[in-house]
């Protein structure tokens, strides 16, 4: 074993005779932890399957919408609710598991400092698997659009932000080792959006029925489950840290580049900040019951103008009293309108935390910060957040 070589992917016994072979560990800050001499802990570990439907296909009986958990406890668990983590469009649990260039993960790094942590295949998705002749048409992420709105924004400046993107382990591009490994982690997408927000709010539903109360940890396109789900089972979401939400509220945003650089898109999230429908009060039937209006400027340079409800706005009051954490890196293409999806939260009767990492010194950050080069700074700062506000 090299001195660069990462020992957490070892078992116990081979790190010992690894160290008495006079091998060495990583001595980084951010490594200490948990390694040969003080390993990792653990009271129990496993993997759930969550059920999904029953449907008839070619007059057989078949399920769709299962979800696939994998889970760990540690052995001094100091938090009282677990963390489900739930990860991205065109991604898998993989995302939290370990970066591709073999650092610790987000759930390897919670796990130590007192958290359960679920991590989650969505539905549909990786391990939980994929049903063509019921999910339809499938979305796969391209190389050039990985590089441009993941590992290396700051080529094509589609957005004002993307220059300032500095955190990405390596180039960023095709043939540099770490994002040929991530790419190869990228996976095929349900097609229909609408479709994946139903599924997941169901398994997510189910989950923690099973688990009991949790704190949610979404990222980018499991937003909007996030959302449903804590619409569904609003007394078993004990926070939501949402890391760069799918947004912004109603219609997409399409990064183009100087001079303009964002233009609207379709409308996506036509009930707010979600696909489907969640509840309001007072009732809104349909999404043609919200009434909309727009500001007349963008909150500053390089934002888009938000999409608000029109007074007075309808609460949401599933969501009302959750503690939500809303975490914007400084140079994604979320930087120009996560502060929408706050904006409508906050008038819609949601109270919550919206937080630009820039502003807490933590600089250069993408939309893919839980495996960036200081993915643990990240994670520290959001476990200090979950201990002071959820109770």
């Amino acid at each position: 074993m090299s001195p660069e070589a990462p020992s957490r992917g070892l078992p116990t016994a081979a790190l010992i005779l690894a160290l008495s072979a006079g091998a060495t560990i990583p001595t980084m800050a951010e490594d200490r932890l948990f390694d040969a001499r003080t390993p990792l802990e653990i009271a129990d570990q496993g993997v759930l399957s969550i059920p999904g439907r029953y449907i008839e296909v070619d007059k057989q009986t078949v399920m769709v919408g299962q979800m696939f958990v994998q889970y760990q406890i540690p052995r001094a668990r100091t938090r009282p609710y677990p963390i489900v983590m739930i990860h991205g469009g065109g991604q898998t649990a993989s995302n939290f598991l370990s970066t591709p260039d073999g650092r610790r993960g987000w759930a390897d790094d919670f796990v130590p400092n007192g958290y359960a942590v679920y991590v989650v295949d969505q539905s549909g998705r990786g391990r939980s698997g994929f049903f063509g002749d019921s999910y339809g048409k499938t979305r796969k992420p391209s190389v050039g659009n990985v590089e441009q709105r993941f590992t290396a924004p700051e080529r094509k400046k589609l957005w004002p932000q993307a220059s300032l993107h500095s955190q990405w382990p390596g180039s960023g591009t095709q043939g540099d080792a770490t994002f040929d490994t991530f790419y190869a982690s990228q996976v095929e997408t349900i097609g229909d959006e609408g479709l994946i927000e139903e599924m997941n709010r169901e398994a997510g539903a189910k989950l923690l029925d099973r688990i009991g109360p949790a704190v949610l940890l979404t990222h980018s396109q499991a937003g909007v489950i996030g959302w449903s789900v804590a619409d569904a089972r609003p007394l078993l979401v004990k926070g939501i840290l949402a890391i760069e939400p799918s947004g912004p509220p109603i219609r997409e945003a399409i990064a183009k580049g100087a001079p303009d650089y964002l233009e609207d898109g379709v409308v996506a999230r036509p009930w707010g900040v979600t696909r489907g429908k969640i509840a309001y009060e007072p009732p809104a039937e349909t999404p043609g019951d919200l009434s909309l209006t727009r500001e007349q400027e963008p909150d500053g340079p390089g934002l888009v103008r938000c999409f608000l409800q029109a007074a007075p706005a309808r609460q949401i009051p599933s969501l009302r009293g959750i503690p939500i954490l809303i975490l914007t890196s400084e140079s994604s293409y979320h930087a120009p309108y996560d502060h929408c999806t706050a904006k409508y939260l906050d008038q819609a009767g949601v109270k919550n935390d919206f937080i630009r990492l820039a502003d807490h010194g933590i600089r250069g950050n993408g939309h893919m910060m839980m495996l960036e080069k200081n993915n643990l700074q990240i994670a520290a700062f959001i476990r200090e957040w979950e201990a002071a506000n959820v109770r």
